[in-house]
């Protein structure tokens, strides 16, 4: 799998937002990438050092409109920490 496409995109939230005081980014991963893969394609993209990497399944919501029931699908997504002084540029 390429870097690309293991990172899908970041997530802007207010959580999220809080998070990057902490030095710590929100990004929507692949389904199948497991924490070393979007480790290495983190750097590799964002050209920085990682110093922790933390996965979380956010499960399918059943949602009901206009009387029909229907799923929103899950994903997955990653918590990444950066080494001290290292910044991700995201435009």
């Amino acid at each position: 799998m390429r870097p690309e496409d293991i990172i899908i995109s970041q997530i802007k939230t207010e959580k999220a937002q809080r998070l990057l005081e902490k030095n710590q980014y929100v990004f929507k991963v692949h389904k199948d990438a497991n924490k070393i893969q979007i480790k290495e394609a983190i750097e590799k993209i964002f050209n920085v050092k990682i110093k922790k990497v933390r996965v979380i399944k956010v499960p399918p919501k059943i949602r009901t409109f206009r009387g029909k029931t229907g799923k929103k699908p899950g994903y997955k997504k990653a918590i990444v920490t950066l080494e001290k002084g290292e910044k991700i540029e995201i435009k």
